[in-house]
């Protein structure tokens, strides 16, 4: 359920006219509903009240600083990949003690930062990790609390691109040989085993992938608890998809409910990292059509949003629905919608059977909050949107929109090519 609702035939964002917004910021532009994002934290975190857990929003899917400080303010934690995402996590008032850092390619300046932090745990996904960060921690004097990521080779069921849990996939560690990389970090005299980690792919949207995985993980937490090592955290990861389209995922408390049946191994605290599930149709982009183009094969709704705001449809041929922000009683035209970036690829819908837009309408591209704003470029030297977040009756910019200026910030022409 989102607050996206039309009201006299006019699309709001909770109590605020999505025209209005506009008229403040221009287009393109990112819009948050606060309601909509403080009702899914809620309901994901409140399905596993009855279990020790910490529920760590994935920052990569969303990492705009005024709904990392929602969910902390909510009492959730982080799940990050990046120095540049743990310092936002941090500048957001995220309590240091709810982030994980996930991620295959963390650098020891990274570590470093992190160690700093005094963060929660690292989830190391490889053994040249574990000897690396052993090696940052004893120069800063400190013990690393860490879990390792096991692959557990199950077919997540999604988008080859979004598969993280297979063999062939670049993360994690091969469960099969877990034991022998957790007997290594058990001994290394700077690191504490604390966790064992999985995440198996994102926009999942069936529980048996799930099942499946948390079996595998509960015989890799006996057989180390046999060996002697202690395991405190079970991080599962995140994955639970949305209704793009005509999917039909599962709910947080269907979710929930499956896991809990397996969760017989005792004195664990359960991670979490929801990303997309939380703020996916929490979020839209609207866009202004700037021209209809028709020729004998196809149309094309040409807007001022593209590929460089939302990559996911040209990356992963993604489903974003197309709506009006005015309705109107036009008739149906199959179209492309398309935007001003030099690439054939640069679309967010295609052969779409939508309202016959005109020049100047503006157009709402649905279920844009995840993986949106956080994956947007500086493509053909565009600015980036703004994004806005509201409140009941009000509106926040909460990220101006970039000027040409902040495009060539930081960069300069050496002396030799006339600069100074």
């Amino acid at each position: 359920m989102h607050h996206f609702t039309y009201k006299d035939g006019e699309l709001y964002c909770e109590d605020v006219p999505v025209s209005r917004v506009v008229e403040d910021t221009g287009t393109p532009v990112y819009l948050y509903s606060h309601a909509t994002l403080r009702r899914h934290f809620r309901a994901f975190d409140g399905a596993f009240s009855d279990v020790p857990h910490l529920t760590c929003f994935a920052v990569k899917s969303n990492s705009s600083m005024a709904i990392l400080k929602l969910f902390a303010l909510e009492g959730g934690g982080a799940d990050i990949v990046s120095g540049g995402e743990l310092f936002r996590a941090l500048r957001a008032g995220i309590d240091p003690k709810k982030i994980v850092y996930s991620g295959v390619g963390k650098t020891a300046e990274d570590m470093a930062f992190a160690l700093d932090s005094e963060i929660l745990m690292f989830n190391v996904e490889s053994s040249q990790e574990i000897r690396l960060l052993n090696e940052v921690a004893a120069r800063k004097g400190k013990k690393a609390s860490i879990a390792i990521r096991v692959n557990p080779d199950v077919d997540p069921e999604t988008h080859p691109y979004i598969s993280t849990g297979l063999k062939e996939n670049k993360f994690g560690i091969d469960i099969g040989g877990a034991l022998e990389d957790y007997t290594t970090a058990a001994g290394l005299s700077h690191l504490l085993v604390a966790g064992v980690s999985c995440h198996i792919g994102s926009q999942l949207t069936r529980v048996s992938p799930f099942v499946d995985a948390l079996r595998k993980l509960k015989g890799l937490i006996g057989k180390l608890r046999e060996s002697g090592i202690a395991i405190e955290y079970l991080d599962l990861g995140g994955g639970l998809g949305i209704t793009y389209d005509k999917e039909e995922p599962p709910d947080p408390g269907e979710y929930a409910s499956a896991l809990k049946k397996e969760l017989d191994v005792k004195d664990l605290t359960v991670v979490l990292e929801p990303g997309r599930v939380i703020t996916g149709n929490a979020g839209i982009l609207v866009a202004r059509v700037l021209y209809i183009k028709r020729s004998p094969e196809k149309n094309f709704v040409i807007i001022d949003a593209a590929m460089n705001d939302l990559i996911r449809p040209s990356l992963y041929g993604s489903f974003h629905a197309i709506q009006p922000v005015v309705r109107s009683e036009r008739s149906v035209l199959k179209a492309d919608v398309v935007g001003p970036i030099c690439e054939s690829t640069d679309f967010l819908a295609k052969d779409r059977d939508m309202v016959a837009f005109e020049p100047g309408d503006l157009m709402a591209v649905m279920s844009a909050g995840a993986y949106g704003f956080s994956m947007a470029s500086n493509y053909n030297s565009r600015p980036r949107a703004p994004e806005v977040m509201v409140h009941g009756d009000r509106s926040f910019i909460i990220r101006a929109r970039e000027t040409y200026e902040d495009l060539v910030r930081g960069e300069s022409i050496p002396e030799f090519l006339g600069g100074q």
